[in-house]
């Protein structure tokens, strides 16, 4: 017995040694006043850096480290939400090593960092009903593999019962997944809230994987797959499976950066299927005067159909300017379209504010 005993205090020992040793090391600090402190442990690295979304494209903040070789940097107080950023030691791109919340994309993964607001911010999760987000595995013809897409029905949706809701399609940006409005967006949470304070009509929101082709590989004919794939797949599976209204008058297409413009292109290729569009910081489609002529020859029909064309973008942001002048052509050629200017990056953080903004908007004159 006391060998036994023995054997079991050696193999808790062995065991115990094998286990990697935890890292007490504390990353990211959020301070009280909204600063964030990211530290990383790299002994013997000769540069390290901290890259996120609050920054420029491509631009990175130097960090410096101590004599445990431990790398720090503290940036100034970020936007309440949700924020991405990532590691660069001696070349080499990472996710924080010691933050369980990861940020997968398309290619490559970074960290999340939440910060809180002074006052309740609608993209939180608060003490009221919450609705339920599906994720739906199908095989795709279009694209030859399976894929997901994720459905938000709101609080009190029951399948069985009579009632239809209208349906947004929202749509994520460049080496996102179909996981990026609810993940960081915080899609759900926005229309619960909304829905609570009676901002915004329940409506059911469909968020399909943006990627139609292989990401490291050309992606000039992304958007025509995209188109098929949400047209001829993904639509017509939602409508079969939810509760949704079946008419252009209940549906909506939104989406942000490339989603965005994928949003304009089959919104405004498809007015017979969407009474709404609204695009975020978006990628303009090419050629968008040619492309669109029928649309911009004919603006009381445009107009006639889509109750809202929505444009908005952050002033720092390089897509700026194209989005400005893809509304003044829309305004020289009559049609109706709401051009939302605001201060902002390209990052969620303007994203979850321009979906507070647009989802009351939607489906307002559309019958229950």
């Amino acid at each position: 017995m006391k060998a036994f005993i023995s054997f079991l205090l050696l193999a808790a020992g062995l065991a115990f040694a094998q286990s990697p040793r935890m890292d007490t090391l504390v990353s990211p600090e959020v301070h009280s006043d909204q600063r964030v402190t990211f530290r990383v442990r790299a002994t013997n690295a000769t540069e390290v850096s901290l890259s996120g979304d609050w920054m420029r494209p491509e631009a990175k903040q130097t960090m410096t480290h101590d004599e445990q070789w431990v790398w720090s940097a503290t940036v100034w107080p970020l936007e309440p939400g949700l924020a991405i950023y990532a590691f660069t030691i001696d070349g080499v791109t990472t996710p924080d090593p010691v933050n369980p919340r990861i940020k997968l994309r398309a290619r490559t993964s970074a960290s999340l960092v939440e910060v809180s607001g002074r006052s309740p911010e609608l993209w939180e999760a608060r003490d009221v009903p919450h609705g339920k987000v599906e994720v739906n595995w199908e095989k795709s013809p279009v694209t030859g593999d399976t894929r997901a897409y994720y459905v938000y029905t709101p609080p009190g949706y029951d399948p069985g019962a009579w009632k239809r809701y209208p349906v947004l399609y929202l749509l994520h940006g460049n080496n996102d997944t179909a996981s990026g409005w609810t993940d960081v967006g915080k899609a759900n949470f926005i229309l619960d809230n909304l829905i609570a304070e009676k901002k915004a009509l329940p409506m059911i929101i469909v968020m399909p994987w943006g990627h139609a082709v292989p990401y490291v590989g050309p992606q000039s004919n992304n958007t025509a797959m995209v188109e098929r794939y949400l047209i001829e797949e993904v639509m017509p599976q939602v409508e079969k499976k939810y509760r949704v209204i079946r008419g252009r008058e209940g549906r909506a297409i939104v989406g942000l950066s490339m989603g965005g413009g994928h949003a304009l292109h089959i919104g405004l290729s498809h007015l017979d299927r969407f009474s709404a569009v609204a695009a975020f910081s978006s990628a303009v489609p090419a050629n968008f005067p040619s492309r669109f002529k029928t649309v911009l020859d004919d603006p009381t029909g445009t107009n006639k159909k889509l109750k809202l064309l929505w444009i908005g973008c952050g002033r720092q942001d390089s897509a700026f300017e194209r989005n400005q002048k893809l509304s003044e052509l829309l305004t020289a050629h009559k049609i109706r379209n709401t051009f939302h200017s605001t201060e902002g990056l390209h990052n969620f953080a303007i994203w979850r504010r321009y979906l507070v903004e647009v989802a009351p908007m939607l489906f307002r004159n559309e019958a229950q």
